[in-house]
């Protein structure tokens, strides 16, 4: 006869407070990884790869409601805190500050996170608030942009001051001019872009989303170019196959396409490299430190535009804009330092869609990158690229030949002048290595900047062997001196964080033990 069905299992109650095995990461609708004090040096990605290996299916998946703590076991409690430190912890780490009542700060201390852990929560916390900060500094709020586009619809010139004849900046596909506008009782400087013929992409650019390493539209519209603006060169000519003439007016003022830009350039990337190579010779660590700080920002700007999969931008230098950061009150950035020697932001002014053509090379030799990177599938062509501005901004030539391997299996050399130069000349020869396959990613590429710029540096392994834990350890106190070096910034003379420091907290805030263990594996 055949045997009864087994009985099923008994399921302790206690046990469902766990977390399931799937889901120790963050819930699919909190858009943030950081899940508390403990595993914010536990890369997301390896925290993906175990949510994917998991067998249950998004729609199986438990709900991202708080669990109920333990109260039977304390050994468990260990495991909870490692696959889920926020459960059963209040108040919240990032709502935690220095007037936090005691009773709440006791009920923390007692925690399976431990004294340890809360600190560390505080202060990741505390870098991502900053974060956010100094990058409403930067760019503005998002709901005051929304609000100045929403004014601007329909605006033309009438609505617009111009407050300089002559373009302030020119690029290799546009001429700016600067204007002011009147939005509620403030008044604000814009950028009006005029579009040289055949090189206006609005609607690619429109979709990109909002980057601090990306052009940002406020509005656009057709007028008559005013009287008073002068573009260089022949402007009746240049404008023919991209306007229209209407009658009694001279060719030399046609109806043009007019973008209008929250940040008003002030030069071009081909403009600062040329007029920088006296701060070359005499600041070669001040410069190329510049040069590095320049690089990561485009890469964070591809790495947001690769995430698009809408358009992709220029990243010829003519196209890439410069805008001086303002400074805030206190702050003592531009005081002391001419502009040649601060930071400005970068931005990439210049898209277009993935299948379809570029602009007209306005050079030969631009012609000859063009042909030379058809074939190439974006990305790659964005490597090489990459590979080739690094030569362009240490002042070194090198030819198309060069960066595709065409001549030699040899790159030009970089001198070594500083800190800088070997790292640079490693992540060039990343990037414009023969093999693709091991031809560095742009993720890659802005991961090593960021250890070019901020460590670690090889030193620290002449007395200890690289490791995971040393590197951990590494993470823990460099993030606790920046937030340091803010407090006694903000209590000195030292002003207020500005872009570089944005940069610097965006590093310390996503940074992990095993993301730097690859990246000195590839740098050093």
């Amino acid at each position: 006869e055949p045997l009864p069905p087994p009985l099923p299992k008994k399921q302790l109650q206690r046990a469902e407070s766990l977390p399931e095995q799937g889901s120790s990461h963050h819930c699919q609708s909190d858009p943030t990884p950081w899940a508390g004090s403990v595993l914010y040096s536990v890369p997301s990605h390896l925290r993906h790869e175990e949510g994917a290996a998991s067998s249950t299916s998004p729609r199986d998946r438990p709900s991202c409601g708080p669990k109920k703590p333990l109260a039977k076991s304390q050994s468990l409690g260990e495991a909870v805190a490692w696959s889920s430190p926020q459960k059963g912890l209040s108040p919240s780490l990032r709502e935690l500050t220095f007037g936090t009542a005691d009773g709440e700060l006791g009920q923390l201390l007692h925690s399976p996170a431990g004294l340890g852990g809360v600190v560390l929560g505080c202060q990741a916390a505390t870098l991502a608030r900053l974060s956010a900060r100094i990058q409403e500094e930067l760019v503005g709020l998002e709901e005051q942009q929304q609000l100045l586009e929403a004014e601007l619809v329909g605006k033309r010139w009438g609505a617009l001051r111009i407050l300089e004849p002559e373009p302030c900046c020119e690029s290799g596909d546009a001429w700016y001019f600067r204007v002011g506008f009147t939005f509620g009782q403030s008044q604000l400087e814009l950028a009006a872009k005029v579009p040289k013929p055949c090189c206006s992409s609005p609607g690619v650019q429109s979709s990109l989303g909002t980057h601090c390493s990306i052009q940002r539209l406020l509005g656009r519209f057709t007028d008559r170019l005013p009287r008073e603006l002068l573009l260089p060169g022949n402007p009746g000519e240049q404008s023919q196959s991209a306007s229209r003439q209407e009658p009694g007016y001279p060719a030399t003022h046609p109806v043009l396409q007019v973008l209008i830009c929250a940040e008003v350039p002030h030069q071009t990337l081909v403009d600062f490299v040329k007029g920088s190579q006296g701060l070359h010779r005499t600041s070669p660590g001040h410069y190329e430190r510049l040069g590095c700080l320049l690089l990561l920002q485009l890469c964070l700007g591809l790495e947001h535009l690769q995430g698009q999969n809408m358009g992709q931008g220029d990243l010829s230098p003519e196209n890439l804009l410069l805008v001086q950061c303002p400074c805030p009150p206190g702050s003592q950035q531009g005081k002391k330092e001419p502009l040649g020697l601060s930071l400005p932001r970068l931005l990439i002014s210049s898209f277009f869609k993935a299948k379809e053509k570029r602009r007209p090379c306005s050079t030969s030799q631009e012609q000859d990158w063009a042909k030379g990177l058809a074939a190439l599938a974006p990305p790659a062509a964005d490597e090489l690229k990459l590979g080739r501005l690094i030569y362009q901004i240490l002042h070194v030539d090198i030819s198309l030949e060069d960066c595709l391997g065409f001549r030699s299996n040899r790159l030009p050399e970089i001198p070594s002048l500083s800190i800088y130069s070997a790292g640079l000349r490693r992540l060039a020869t990343l990037l414009l290595h023969r093999d693709a396959s091991r031809r560095a990613s742009i993720p890659q590429a802005r991961s090593i900047l960021q250890v070019l710029l901020w460590g670690p540096r090889q030193e620290l392994f002449a007395r200890s062997r690289k490791s995971l834990p040393l590197l951990q350890s590494w993470v823990e106190v460099k993030r606790a001196l920046l937030l340091l070096r803010f407090a006694e910034n903000s209590a000195g003379a030292g002003g207020r964080p500005g872009l570089e420091e944005w940069l610097c907290c965006q590093y310390f805030q996503e940074v992990t033990e095993h993301t730097l263990y690859q990246v000195t594996q590839d740098l050093y």
